[in-house]
């Protein structure tokens, strides 16, 4: 049973993923060589952990439970008797394989050694250890305590046994298991490519303005926040960057081709919330323009981004990125989507799907609309993803 964890990297996510792992019993160290990001993530922890007992979510017992299952070091060699360890650091291939190089010289042959990254190939990453069929893929969801789902990836060079191991341990800790083909973005980073990609053109069209695209999609679609708040809370630099590693990772094709319009406002610093504007100006007492109310108008911004996320999953799950449960879950569970793609599918109707793909794809002579030949054969043959 997997019970000694290290985590590298005491950001935001390191700090979600050591939290989830000692909640769960687990006792954890948090490597940062960075001493003020240890002592910033363990005052994090003490107010995260204070909120939770002053809104009676735990006791102070489980709270001190939970602290005195972390420590916070700063070698790497601390991390030597780890059984599984899961590194969160930055997005750069070459760094991570230094540090995976070094981390196998200390830990023993059985350590299960993980990346939390959410765009790099794990085949990659895996290749610079000497034992690489120990390496898998291991993905939360920013806040890592909160959101359910946690991505699977083994590597080509993973054994079955880590993989299995990988997800036993990860279900112990509560969380939700969709285990993905290791392919650019995975699930989540791939499929959900269209709601951003397509309420973009859609804005770069002249069809609505920012605000009636977001409404749409919440008030129509059901979805918690629309395209353009969602980048803007992201960061349009990171949302920018993760489109354009995708594209580039998929040999340009069309379909998850970047926006001009998301460049610029990248360029120009509107990143947004967190510089204070993006999409939209967050300075204090401004009043946001009131989106149209044309019902019309709105229920076919939802239905042409709706029906691109949708042939976005059918094709994830025609090219066996993950099973059809899988790619729902992922959607539903980490990123909070009103409904699973595919079900949605199922309730739309497929042939209107592709139906409204094809009118896309005729209007516009573009490679991004083709429709997926999952979703043609299954209107052909008249069959549903879960329902027959």
């Amino acid at each position: 049973m997997i019970k000694k964890i290290g985590i590298i990297g005491a950001g935001t996510m390191g700090s979600g993923i050591a939290q989830v792992a000692a909640t769960a019993g687990c006792v954890v160290k948090l490597f940062d060589l960075n001493q003020a990001a240890l002592d910033k993530a363990k005052a994090s922890l003490e107010k995260i952990m204070t909120r939770l007992v002053e809104k009676g979510r735990i006791e102070s017992e489980e709270k001190m439970r939970i602290q005195r299952n972390i420590s916070y070091v700063n070698s790497l060699k601390e991390l030597a008797d780890s059984d599984l360890t899961i590194e969160a650091i930055v997005e750069n291939l070459d760094i991570k394989k230094k540090v995976f190089q070094e981390l196998e010289s200390y830990v023993s042959d059985a350590c299960i050694i993980a990346s939390n990254t959410s765009s790099l190939s794990i085949a990659s990453i895996a290749s610079s250890l000497q034992n690489p069929e120990r390496c898998v893929g291991i993905h939360f969801f920013n806040p890592a305590p909160l959101m359910k789902l946690v991505e699977v990836i083994p590597a080509i060079q993973t054994s079955g046994e880590v993989l299995k191991i990988s997800e036993e341990t990860i279900k112990s800790w509560k969380k939700v298991v969709a285990v993905a083909k290791d392919t650019p973005g995975f699930i989540v980073n791939r499929v959900a490519r269209p709601f951003y990609g397509e309420a973009l053109r859609i804005y770069e069209e002249g069809i609505a303005d920012f605000v009636t695209i977001d409404f749409a999609m919440k008030s129509v679609g059901g979805f918690k926040m629309g395209p353009f708040e969602l980048m803007d809370f992201i960061g349009n630099d990171v949302n920018y960057t993760v489109t354009e590693t995708v594209f580039t990772a998929f040999y340009y094709d069309p379909r998850y081709k970047p926006a001009f319009t998301q460049k610029r406002f990248a360029e120009a610093g509107y990143l947004g919330r967190k510089t204070g504007r993006g999409f939209y100006d967050y300075s204090e007492g401004t009043v946001r323009p009131e989106p149209s109310k044309d019902q019309n108008l709105l229920e076919s911004i939802k239905n042409r981004i709706v029906v691109m996320l949708i042939n976005e999953a059918a094709d994830a799950l025609f090219l066996n990125i993950a099973s059809a449960q899988d790619i729902d879950n992922a959607m539903t569970k980490g990123v909070n989507y009103p409904k699973g793609l595919l079900a949605w599918a199922d309730e739309f109707g497929i042939n209107n799907c592709v139906h409204a793909l094809d009118a896309l794809y005729e209007e516009y002579g573009e490679d991004r609309y083709r429709c997926s030949p999952l979703l043609r054969r299954m209107n052909r043959e008249d069959k549903m993803f879960f329902r027959n």
